[in-house]
């Protein structure tokens, strides 16, 4: 595997905002995520639940809900707006003012033609979906206070609005209620105020009528909305029930706690000789520390996330493989995308958050050891510069040249370059114009020798400029044949300066010859979306891994797959290594030894050697902690092409410098959890 001097970097303070809601459609397996600070994610559950694309957010826009009307994606919040997103360019496609306040909640039906919003001044106000853009329709009957929660019937006929205290349900064409069920003044604990109001947090409407409620109370109550009574009523938590989610045969249902458990549901019979069924609690799943704030209910998993921001996929054991890939536990915790940048031959890093920059010089050491062995620091790492973005809109994207020279980051409203010049221990930050051609971009990229700025545009085009000491000068649009209007999430150049290769979210990879500035060829399309990607710097080879965890490696000159991707296509690679969750991130290539590929997801690097043999399918993918506690026969025997080293965690980049020496930004979650709000209290043995 060889040795590393390596900067264990754990001054990254990245923290993951809270996740606020959740919609997931079933016809493309697509679940949107959004979060406290507006961001909104979309992960692809046909494959590996990766996060295909990341909408930025914006000052002063929170996102309380989220539906998905067909292919059409939208959210509300407490700004009082409406938001529809450009799931291609990413970001928001335009807003509607709803008049009522503050919005909390937005359902569509299931037809996909009309919105349902619920305003802070009691009004439920209905929009029908007309293309690109939606129309106000009518109003209901106004509550007397704030609308928290909705949900349509199947049938696209009633709507059940849940408020302070009550539960009513609308008539869609008369927007005149039908039924007012039950008035619900529960306690919230023994002795508690009897008078306090009671926040309905989520509504079920089934197709059978019924309506199942989530409370403040910390109870699920099922109701007969036709006649207005309650059926039956379940103590899940003392705290509040804050979501709700059904099956799509509604025969499951899932409730989300404050105290951070998800409490199952199941309409089935409380004895085998007994033919009617009820809704009947049958299990108790723990994985969030903070509030349980969005849920989801897919055929095989229950999805949540809250205050800890961690999401969620639980598998019900019942409805998949024992040992499969779709049965383990999945938690997403980091984004699926590189935070961290690497000026490789000045020794710095770029660490980008939504409302500013960061760089800092690494730290140096003068001494040698043995593997494994701390090295004392003769200069502590060092914070160069602290850059605020300007305006509203969160940072997208950020990139930093390999000689540490040049900085640029994008939002949704703008592309910002600068230099930097070094003098010592100091550093000048100058702005540099950019043309306005340039107007946004969801990637950025310098090339090797920091002469060149590639900015990724609509429909995939990319466009190039050259740099000078003060100014960027535009020089040409590169286009793929291709018609996919999809953003590019990846980029990356050859060392050479020949070669630019890009990739989107229909699973495109496409390359440029950067000498000619003409576009070259499109690898053939897999079915899995890229989900890291680099050229080596000496073969003309782009190696690609995807989400599903499949690696390729591909001539640039031939136009075709390599010998070694052949072979490893051939031979397929271990489970153990496919039976991973967490897709690869990034991919990088040591110099030194061309036929070293490293990689990393957010619990492992690994450097495959490609002149071993590939590991075989009936034996242990080991990584080297193993390796070492065998003897020399069994270390030989189980030896292998995928060197995997466990040692670091919570990973964000793995990067090799131009030192050879590595670099390794970890993000531990103990750090993450001990920066959270303090959760609700709970009961724990013996206290």
């Amino acid at each position: 595997m060889g040795e590393f001097k390596v900067h264990r970097v754990r001054f990254f303070d990245y923290m993951p905002s809270a996740i606020s809601a959740m919609a997931f459609n079933v016809h493309t397996e697509r679940l949107a995520v959004a979060r406290a600070d507006g961001t909104v994610e979309i992960y692809n559950f046909a494959d590996n639940c990766f996060q295909e694309k990341v909408i930025p957010g914006k000052d002063g826009r929170t996102v309380e809900a989220l539906c998905w009307a067909g292919q059409r994606l939208f959210s509300t919040g407490l700004n009082g707006e409406i938001v529809e997103y450009d799931l291609e360019n990413l970001r928001s496609k335009y807003t509607v003012e709803a008049y009522g306040g503050p919005v909390w909640t937005i359902s569509s039906n299931s037809q996909g033609t009309q919105l349902a919003v619920g305003c802070e001044d009691g009004t439920v106000k209905i929009f029908e979906l007309v293309e690109d853009s939606i129309q106000f329709q009518s109003n209901f009957d106004r509550l007397k206070s704030r609308v928290l929660s909705l949900s349509w019937h199947p049938s696209g006929t009633q709507i059940a609005a849940g408020t302070m205290d009550m539960i009513r349900v609308f008539n869609v064409t008369t927007g005149e209620t039908c039924t007012a069920l039950l008035q619900m003044m529960v306690d919230r604990a023994a002795g508690a105020n009897k008078k306090k109001e009671v926040a309905v947090w989520s509504v079920v409407f089934l197709s059978d009528n019924t309506v199942i409620s989530g409370d403040s109370a910390g109870k699920v109550q099922v109701w007969d909305s036709q006649m207005g009574t309650l059926i039956r009523t379940h103590l899940v938590t003392k705290w509040d029930v804050m979501a709700l989610a059904v099956s799509r045969d509604e025969s499951s249902l899932l409730a989300g706690t404050s105290e951070g458990s998800v409490v199952q549901f199941q309409f089935i019979s409380a004895r085998l000789d007994q033919p009617d069924k009820e809704w009947q609690r049958t299990r108790t799943l723990r994985s969030h520390s903070h509030d349980v704030r969005a849920l989801v209910h897919t055929d095989t998993a229950a999805v949540s996330g809250g205050n800890d921001a961690h999401l969620v996929v639980r598998p019900f054991m019942e409805k998949v493989v024992k040992g499969s890939k779709e049965s383990a536990p999945c938690k997403i915790t980091f984004p699926h995308r590189s935070l961290v940048s690497c000026g490789k031959k000045a020794g710095i890093l770029l660490f980008q958050f939504p409302e500013r920059l960061e760089v800092w010089r690494l730290g140096e050491s003068n001494e040698n050891g043995i593997p494994g062995e701390e090295l004392s620091v003769t200069k502590k790492p060092e914070a160069l510069i602290h850059l605020k973005r300007k305006g509203d809109d969160h940072i997208c994207c950020s990139t930093l040249s390999p000689c540490g020279g040049w900085l640029a980051y994008a939002s949704a409203s703008s592309v910002r370059l600068f230099q930097l010049q070094y003098d010592n221990d100091s550093i000048a930050l100058t702005k540099v114009k950019l043309p306005k051609v340039l107007r946004w971009a969801n990637q950025l990229c310098f090339s090797a020798d920091s002469s060149r700025l590639f900015a990724s545009f609509s429909q995939s085009s990319v466009l190039v400029f050259a740099l000078s000491k003060s100014e960027a000068k535009y020089v040409h649009t590169l286009k793929p044949k291709s018609v996919s209007k999809q953003a590019v999430h990846l980029m990356s150049t050859s060392d050479d300066g020949q070669w630019l290769a890009t990739a989107n979210s229909d699973c495109e990879v496409h390359v440029y010859n950067l000498k000619k500035l003409k576009y070259h060829c499109t690898v053939p399309v897999y079915g899995s979306c890229p989900s890291a990607m680099a050229i080596h710097p000496t073969g003309s080879n782009v190696v690609m891994v995807h989400a599903d965890q499949k690696i390729f490696e591909y001539s640039l000159e031939q136009k075709e797959y390599t010998e070694w991707s052949r072979s490893l296509a051939k031979k397929g690679l271990h489970g153990s290594w496919l039976n991973r969750v967490a897709p690869v991130t990034h991919v990088s290539f040591s110099a030194s030894n061309p036929d070293y590929i490293i990689l990393h997801d957010m619990n492992m690097f690994c450097i495959i050697d490609k002149s071993l043999p590939l590991p075989e399918k009936d034996s242990d993918l080991c990584n080297q902690n193993q390796l070492r506690s065998m003897n020399e026969a069994a270390r030989v025997k189980d030896s292998h092409a995928f060197k995997i080293c466990e040692m670091f965690k919570n990973l964000l980049c793995v990067g090799l410098m131009e030192d050879h020496s590595l670099v390794v930004v970890e993000r531990p979650l103990l750090d993450i959890a001990t920066r959270l709000p303090a959760p609700v209290r709970q009961k724990k043995f013996a206290t």
